[in-house]
């Protein structure tokens, strides 16, 4: 292992832990000062709400319990097989921490309470919580890595 890839695994590592951290933080907060169902406006369409999901992204596969924790370590195994691969490519080690540490930051509420605690509400659209915004950030990452390197002719 270079040190350029040493350098984009703690970098992942670190991304990860901070989006756990704050995580887990926000959530606690949430649960600390709001009532399940309760809606609090913020700002235009976007509002704080309390609520449990216990299926994943947008309450899909609800009661899942653990099959959805399994399917979260087959997932982080998966992303870290292609960190692995190229731990250098550019803006990988952030997608990959926002990726990991938001998988991390859901499976400790599942481990905890079975279900992942959701708080953002936009409009219509499901509930969700920081974890789930690193998680889609991350992903969009990744594949915009994926489709630069293909759009320079790279191999």
């Amino acid at each position: 292992m270079t040190g350029q890839d040493a350098r984009a695994w703690r970098l992942a590592v670190a991304v990860a832990g901070l989006v756990v951290v704050l995580d887990q933080a926000v959530k606690a907060l949430v649960e600390s000062r709001l009532d399940l169902g309760e809606n609090v406006d913020v700002l235009g369409p976007v509002e704080l709400t309390l609520s449990h999901n216990t299926g994943v992204a947008f309450g899909l596969a609800s009661g899942g319990g653990a099959r959805l924790v399994l399917v979260t370590a087959l997932a982080l195994l998966v992303v870290g097989y292609v960190f692995s691969r190229d731990p250098s490519r550019p803006g990988a080690w952030i997608a990959v921490g926002l990726i990991t540490g938001g998988a991390l930051g859901n499976l400790v509420d599942r481990l905890r309470a079975d279900a992942v605690t959701d708080y953002i509400q936009v409009g219509s659209w499901p509930a969700f919580n920081l974890a789930d915004a690193a998680i889609t950030a991350g992903v969009i990452l990744l594949a915009l890595s994926y489709l630069h390197e293909d759009a320079a002719g790279e191999p």
